[in-house]
């Protein structure tokens, strides 16, 4: 019997190979069930005849195939393979990342196929007069008489009841219906007027077509990047060819679906966590087979498979989102412009703040560097005001001066938009008496207070508990908020603006499905308003009646360890920025800071993104930093902080002799301890990638045997954004 390869979803850095019965045929990319040890597994054939290790005799027969057609096609079998390989990540955890949860499960594909039903020849011949006792069987065979209907155009009029009832009585049956790719039926909206600049990035992009080529596409907050997207996928939908577009958090996901749909009488589907997974899979197979135009989704959007993939569109491709930080961390940027390579088509990535990844990369002649300078109504930039904290008096966090502007824009029927990147009410609750803080019992890190829920909340580990009624270090009862989060703001701008509608924007007020989209709809109503809420307002949002921003607190991340934390507060001041003075009315931004003399800050406001990012760029190159380094991280954490150290050093002492390599550590990381165990890391840095990696493959198969490896959890981070 011929020998195959199975991918299976374990978290092993090793090849499992089966034999194939002689009455079995499969092909690449298939999904088999397969014996591992004493239950079975869902798998995809990997590869023929490989060279195995093993004999003949050690081998287990495969137990069935679940479909004979390829559910990963060979390009995205190519992708797969490279982000195993670049990340080295166990295959088959790859492949779960780029299956939905049904497809793993071992669902059959033809229990989904889309479902029609029509009037069988018994229920040609009945008459009214048949359903006189039931008026919605007879509201149903009326429809049909009219010819076949798919499953949804028939439940949006009928009950499932009736349907069920006819179908009991062999009246009416069910017939599969093929996924047909779209047709195009023309823009259900004119595209606006386009300015010099956004015309020249559509022209440069629809010039690429049908070839791979990078283009970054800068523009500033306002500056019609989506216009530009809109306009460089129309030609593409007169041809049938399928557009993919990723954004990097749920929440901007209802704005950019809504503004495509309005645009293009074409298929436009969403594909992000919050979807149930019938409607994953469901996506899934509209894409597969050509009948969705466009996909609108989060990180792993990029491994659905697409018939007819002509463009691939990164919004904010600067955002850290785009890179998973848990399991397999790979970044949706990076590999999404290896999968235009392999589709042979241009990608797009836009943004107001380029990471300085993507800079150097434009540079370096890799990436095609289109620039939008100007907004694209001609509004002007909004202007920056420090507002000095050693100098104001301050009511609930708000210096004076910012009140009274803040009033003065209500008064106008303007809204105002607060941006404090800290929820729940407070960062910790302390004692009056001894300054005893609610820590949490599992990290190094305060609980906070979340006064709605009645709870202390680790935001690193997820634990809860009630709120203590006594300190926990002399037991006083003399408890009290410290520091201010979204909760406690927007109570405090209900006491000072009473007569204002107040709309909260974080993670916990948008938890419940359909919460986010309400909110924004309330948002984008005219009239005077005060919109407060976390980083989740600073990305791609577009409030055209909010006149003033007021940066609550900037000073949090002017002083960190990360080396990124100058260049994500610069990107993310531009962002908050961007949100004022995007209708009729110029904007302004208000930074309380207790430094306004800081050089990032001075930077920023002085010269704007463009400047501050070029002098990043020269500290970087400085100082041997990201991007003109190489930067691998290993991860260690386990019950005993020792074993981590220990384990760490001996990576560092079997890479040491590597002239190629440059070792940081092992080093405690900082937030020491997470989830009740002890972290460390090691930062290898290398001016040659293929060096870099070389080392790195070489390594792992001896760290699987070293005892100690067995002892605590480790992870493999390449090219690690989060340093934490």
């Amino acid at each position: 019997m011929p020998v195959i390869r199975v991918a299976l979803p374990l978290p092993l850095r090793q090849h499992f190979d089966y034999l194939l019965p002689d009455d079995i045929q499969v092909s690449q990319g298939c999904r088999v069930r397969v014996p591992f040890g004493k239950r079975e597994l869902i798998g995809v054939v990997w590869q023929f005849n490989p060279d195995s290790p093993y004999e003949l005799s050690q081998l287990k027969p495969v137990s069935a195939v679940i479909e004979y057609q390829p559910v990963l096609s060979e390009r995205l079998r190519q992708l797969l393979s490279f982000a195993a390989d670049y990340y080295h990540h166990p295959l088959g955890e790859v492949l779960t990342a780029a299956l939905p949860a049904l497809l793993r499960e071992g669902r059959e594909l033809s229990a989904y196929a889309l479902t029609g039903y029509r009037l069988t020849t018994s229920g040609h011949a009945c008459s009214a007069v048949d359903f006189k006792r039931s008026a919605k069987q007879l509201a149903l065979w009326q429809s049909l008489q009219q010819g076949m209907l798919n499953e949804t155009a028939l439940l949006s009029q009928h009950s499932r009841t009736a349907l069920k009832a006819l179908l009991d009585k062999a009246l009416v049956e069910r017939i599969p219906l093929p996924r047909q790719p779209y047709l195009f039926q023309g823009l259900a909206q004119s595209a606006l007027q386009l300015t010099v600049d956004q015309a020249l990035a559509v022209t440069a992009v629809q010039q690429a077509q049908g070839r791979f080529r990078t283009f970054l596409l800068e523009g500033v907050t306002g500056s019609g990047k989506t216009e530009v997207y809109l306009q460089c996928i129309a030609p593409l939908l007169e041809r049938g060819e399928q557009v993919l577009l990723l954004l990097p958090e749920i929440g901007l996901t209802p704005q950019t679906l809504q503004r495509f749909t309005q645009r293009f009488n074409v298929p436009v589907l969403a594909w992000h966590s919050n979807l149930s997974d019938g409607e994953r899979l469901n996506c899934w197979l509209n894409a597969a087979s050509g009948s969705a135009a466009i996909v609108i989704g989060t990180r792993s959007a990029l491994f659905l498979p697409f018939k007819k993939l002509s463009l691939i569109i990164i919004d904010e491709e600067h955002d850290l989102s785009l890179k998973q930080q848990e399991g397999f961390r790979y970044h949706a940027r990076d590999l999404a412009i290896k999968r235009a390579a392999l589709e042979n088509c241009p990608i797009l990535l836009g943004t107001a703040t380029p990471s300085l990844e993507s800079l150097y990369n434009a540079q370096q002649g890799r990436f095609s560097h289109l620039l939008l300078n100007n907004r694209a109504g001609g509004q002007a930039m909004p202007a920056f005001e420090l507002i000095n904290l050693k100098q104001q008096q301050l009511q609930f966090g708000l210096a004076d001066s910012s009140i009274r502007q803040i009033r003065q824009q209500l008064s106008l029927g303007k809204q105002v938009m607060l941006f404090l990147n800290r929820r729940g009410f407070a960062p910790a609750l302390s004692c009056q008496e001894c300054g005893w803080l609610t820590e949490c019992r599992r990290c190094s890190a305060f609980t906070t207070y979340h006064k709605h829920s009645k709870q202390l909340l680790c935001h690193h580990c997820g634990a809860s508990r009630p709120i203590p009624k006594q300190c926990g270090h002399c037991g006083s009862s003399r408890l009290a908020p410290v520091g201010q989060g979204t909760e406690q703001l927007e109570e405090h701008l209900q006491q000072l603006f009473p007569n204002t509608p107040v709309t909260r924007l974080d993670r916990d007020s948008t938890r419940r499905k359909g919460a986010l989209g309400a909110l924004l709809e309330d948002i984008n109503q005219a009239g005077a308003r005060l919109i407060l809420g976390t980083q989740m307002l600073a990305k791609g949002h577009h409030f055209p009646f909010v006149t003033l921003v007021v940066i609550v607190d900037v000073d949090g991340a002017l002083y960190s360890a990360d080396f990124r934390a100058p260049e994500q507060l610069g990107q993310l001041l531009t962002q908050v920025a961007g949100r004022a003075g995007r209708g009729h009315d110029k904007g302004k931004v208000l930074l309380q800071t207790q430094h306004p003399e800081h050089a990032l800050l001075q930077d920023i406001i002085q010269n704007g993104y463009a400047s501050f990012a070029r002098s990043a760029l020269l500290e970087r190159q400085q100082t041997a930093l990201p991007p003109y380094q190489h930067l691998a991280l290993f991860r260690a954490e386990a019950l005993q902080s020792e074993l981590c150290q220990q384990w760490l050093q001996a990576i560092a002492d079997a890479l040491r002799p590597d002239p190629t390599l440059q070792l940081m550590g092992p080093l405690l990381s900082p937030l020491e301890r997470k989830a009740g165990k002890y972290r460390w890391q090691l930062h290898l840095y290398s001016r040659q990638r293929t060096a870099l990696h070389h080392a790195i493959q070489q390594l792992l198969p001896e760290l699987t045997r070293w005892p100690l490896s067995r002892k605590i959890k480790w992870q493999l981070d390449i090219d690690a954004l989060d340093l934490s």
